[in-house]
C-alpha cells in the first residue's frame, strides 16, 4: 500500500479519492480500472487503481464499513471509461 496510515474511513472521502483518480488529479498514467479488494496476507480491505496488466498504480486502505458500503460507488466509477 502506498501509505500505511492513510485509511479511508467514510464514504465522502472514498468519493473524493475516486473523483481524483477519475479526473486525473493524482497524476496517474494508463489507468484501466478501479476496484476494491482484500489483502490476502492480512485480510485488510483496499481500493485501488489498476493498469491494463492488473498492476496496482495507487491504493488506499479502507475500513470494513467503507468496503461494504462503498462497493456501488466504486462500481459506478469502474463502469465509466477511465481517462
Amino acid at each position: 500500500m502506498n501509505n500505511e496510515l492513510d485509511i479511508i474511513d467514510n464514504l465522502e472521502e472514498l468519493a473524493r479519492f475516486l473523483d481524483s483518480i477519475e479526473k486525473g488529479g493524482l497524476g496517474l498514467q494508463d489507468i484501466e480500472g478501479i476496484g476494491m479488494a482484500t489483502n490476502n496476507a492480512d485480510g485488510r480491505h483496499f481500493v485501488a487503481a489498476f493498469n491494463n496488466k492488473h498492476e496496482v498504480l495507487l491504493a488506499r486502505w479502507v475500513t470494513k464499513d467503507v468496503f461494504e458500503q462503498g462497493k456501488d460507488l466504486v462500481r459506478g466509477v469502474a463502469q465509466r471509461k477511465m481517462h
